[in-house]
């Protein structure tokens, strides 16, 4: 079992940033890549960002490249998403995600273990 604790989430004016955490406990932190999403209201759960275990792999969506960068700290048990340049179209729960898997998945469903997520509004 892996649990997950994101943070860092808040109110911000368009064009601001925020650095969402997102903590890891249990299992191997390692042996996981793992993923950002967010879920709008009314929306369905699309993929943000994906790093791999040993962060040599980097997978963005099309509307964060640019924008959001995804890095972790294996010694801290942590992944980060680096948002900047915040648009209000980017307002979300977001969440990160563990998966056990080698293969550079974007569907939700592939992932394993899921944070309770943490709120992102960008007001413009």
């Amino acid at each position: 079992q892996v649990h997950l604790a994101e943070s860092g989430g808040g109110l911000v004016q368009a064009g601001g940033s925020l650095r969402l955490s997102c903590a890891a406990s249990g299992r191997t932190f390692s042996n996981y890549a793992m993923g950002w999403f967010r879920q709008a209201p009314g929306k369905e759960r699309e993929f943000v960002a994906r790093i791999s275990r040993s962060a040599s792999s980097l997978l963005y969506a099309d509307t964060a490249k640019g924008r959001f960068t995804i890095s972790r700290d294996n010694a801290k048990n942590t992944v980060y998403l680096q948002m900047n340049s915040l648009k209000p179209e980017d307002t979300a729960v977001y969440y990160c995600a563990a998966d056990g898997g080698i293969l550079p998945v974007t569907t939700p469903h592939r992932y394993e273990y899921w944070g309770q997520g943490t709120q992102v509004t960008v007001s413009s």
